[in-house]
């Protein structure tokens, strides 16, 4: 008999009303932004830092994943319903899913199997409309600076050649990445070149992230960088007064979204910038609300601990005064025998002890680079009906030998039941583990000190190579004075190093620094690695051709 899908799992779950879930944590029905019935808004009123500093906040990451993914969501749900399982009030704050991934690869964000975050198909789509909220707001700058540019009585003076600002769209369209705007006449505006990025990726999306109240948010959109005048003096959002019908457009956005998980217990979504080329984590609103609200808060970052985790500790817990009291690193059997060396799918879904123990290299790099950290990890070995007994005994004996738990996870078909053995040791090590964050720069270093300290350390690079572009745009960042911001890498997530095609734990590499971005309004800088893009492209065969909906509404194909 077949395991139903993530879809029919969903949508046959009893699904209680929101506000049965806002009472579980303390929320007055009355105080409740309803959107429909199983989804709502927090108000902001409810964030209490007197609350906040007394929760345990575990971070849930992974080793480098296989393109699929390893099922970080997954495992932070269902770590959720496990604390709950063994009498926790706990609650799980994740990212809300881009349709890029949705219609692309990688399919939704909303965990899987019985460990899922529910209404699923709503959360997959267009949920609360945060996303196109931070589109309108992105793209409403766009076209004040077009306006401008036209403009005969109050023109800036913008050098057009100098813009920065890019368009964005949710949705992988690689057509999208270079393009003209302003053709067609003088009615048209002035024609340059241009382009979109990702909403995910977008400045906006990570301004959203790291504000911590609105007042911080309608200042970090009028820091938005977006290029130069003619006579080369910087111009930001603030000169075209452009931050407060931004944070209009971002009103209700700013405020985080509750549902609930397949097994009743409160989910907070809020936020969703990708990990590889933005800083892959939820809100630190949404964070702090959630440590407002319970005793134990499980949050995850994006792809593997390289990228997602790093830039939770040295960006998300720097700006929001923040320090995980757990770490949780999630490993598949599958992962370790790709990074062993089975790289074609139907190798790794094959029991291969050799390849794992080959793969190995690359869980105890993130499990040393850990606690370079200050961070004692516990390893969940998210399992897979592929995965053989003497597979599993192998990695949680290799662990062991370095003096780190692993445990099999087992929430995919059973829920928090499956997950009450990790849950346990999760509060254990939270009180006990002694875990102190140290971040392994200081902001005030030179913003190549910083870049080659994460290369070496947690990439384990020898060294940073930076192309003539980078080089001179180097300059250009500390100019302006940026270069005291933390780094947020854009890096592929395949790999260690910035060549997905060097798996396991390379050795002897450099990594290159195509070219820069900077965030002034998020307030990190984005050093551009190998071949990554600001705008995904699909597949080859998009998620989204296998997607149907019927006469009655009901949804196929979605997961």
């Amino acid at each position: 008999m077949s395991f139903p899908t993530d879809l029919e799992i969903a949508q046959q779950a009893p699904i209680k009303h929101i506000r049965e879930i806002a009472e579980k944590i303390g929320i007055a029905r009355d105080d409740l932004e309803y959107y429909g019935k199983y989804k709502a808004k927090i108000p902001l009123s409810y964030l209490k830092e007197d609350k906040i500093k007394k929760a345990k906040l575990i971070l849930v990451t992974a080793i480098n994943p296989t393109p699929a993914g390893e099922g970080k969501t997954t495992v932070s749900v269902g770590l959720c319903d496990g604390l709950n399982k063994i009498g926790e009030n706990a609650l799980a704050v994740l990212r809300e899913p881009s349709l890029g991934p949705v219609f692309g690869i990688k399919g939704g964000a909303a965990g899987g199997g019985y460990a899922q975050v529910i209404p699923m198909v709503d959360i997959n789509l267009h949920f609360t409309g945060d996303f196109a909220a931070i589109e309108k707001a992105n793209n409403l700058l766009s076209a004040l600076i077009d306006n401008n540019l036209q403009s005969k009585s109050r023109s800036l003076g913008l050098d057009p050649r100098t813009i920065t600002w890019k368009r964005v769209m949710d949705m992988n369209d690689r057509a999208l990445r270079h393009i003209v705007v302003g053709i067609g006449g003088a009615q048209s505006g002035i024609p340059r070149e241009e382009g979109f990025n990702i909403t995910p990726a977008s400045e906006v999306m990570a301004i959203l992230c790291l504000s911590k109240d609105f007042k911080d948010l309608k200042e970090r959109l009028g820091n938005i960088f977006i290029g130069y005048t003619w006579s080369k003096k910087p111009v930001y959002a603030r000169d075209l007064n452009a931050q407060g019908a931004m944070a209009i457009l971002l009103r209700d956005a700013i405020k985080p979204n509750l549902v609930q998980t397949l097994e009743g217990n409160p989910a907070i979504l809020h936020g969703g910038p990708f990990a590889n080329i933005a800083q892959g984590t939820n809100t630190i609103i949404a964070t702090k609300m959630g440590l407002s609200l319970a005793d134990y808060v499980v949050t995850e970052a994006g792809f593997g601990a390289d990228l997602g985790a790093e830039k939770f500790l040295h960006i998300k817990c720097h700006y929001g005064d923040l320090k995980p009291d757990a770490y949780v690193i999630v490993a598949t059997v599958r992962a370790l025998r790709y990074h062993g060396g089975a790289v074609l799918k139907a190798q790794y879904d094959v029991a291969d002890l050799q390849s794992v123990q080959k793969g190995m290299a690359n869980l105890l790099k993130h499990i040393e680079n850990a606690r370079k950290l200050g961070l004692q990890p516990i390893v969940a070995i998210n399992h897979f009906a592929s995965d053989s007994q003497e597979e599993l005994q192998f990695i949680e004996e290799a662990c062991a030998a370095v003096g780190v738990r692993a445990l099999v996870a087992d929430e995919f078909t059973q829920g928090g039941e499956g997950m009450k053995d990790l849950a346990r040791e999760v509060v254990r090590c939270a009180k006990e583990c002694g875990n102190d964050f140290k971040p392994l720069y200081s902001v005030e270093d030179s913003l190549e000190h910083k870049i080659e300290t994460i290369a070496k350390e947690i990439y384990g690079a020898e060294g940073v190579n930076y192309s003539q572009k980078a080089k001179t745009q180097l300059k250009t960042i500390e100019e302006l004075g940026f270069d005291k911001l933390p780094v947020c890498m854009a890096k592929t997530q395949k790999s260690l190093s910035d060549d997905e095609k060097k798996i396991g734990r390379p050795e002897n590499f450099k990594v290159t620094v195509r070219e820069f971005e900077f965030a002034a309004g998020a307030g990190f800088i984005i050093p551009i690695l190998g071949d990554m893009m600001r705008m995904p492209g699909l597949p080859a065969i998009p998620a989204a051709e296998l997607m149907d909906i019927d006469d009655f509404g009901v949804i196929t194909g979605l997961s």
